[in-house]
């Protein structure tokens, strides 16, 4: 398996780090559009739609697993916009996340 495949022992966020890593321009587009969404008005929206516009209006080229963008990595893009962005604490619905 390459080097963004799933390691052994490895957590999904340790997954999720990596991949992120090897493919900044996921979130380039997660911030851009998520700004693009404040800027026009919304005061909450859901990560899954940001990223679901991302495969939707692009085809990101992506390294690793047959998949563009997991699932699984949603909930930590969310995060991350708002560790960048404080002043939009809260933009996303987040849950405690398991593990």
């Amino acid at each position: 398996m390459n080097s963004v495949g799933k390691q052994e022992g490895e957590t999904t966020k340790e997954k999720w780090w990596r991949w992120h890593n090897a493919n900044p321009q996921v979130y380039e587009l997660f911030e851009r559009f998520t700004n693009e969404a404040i800027n026009n008005g919304h005061t909450r929206l859901s990560a899954w739609l940001i990223v679901n516009r991302i495969r939707w209006e692009t085809m990101v080229e992506t390294k690793g697993d047959d998949f563009k963008i997991s699932n699984d990595f949603i909930a930590y893009y969310a995060r991350l916009f708002m560790a960048y962005n404080p002043q939009h604490e809260g933009f996303f619905k987040t849950r405690p996340m398991k593990g």
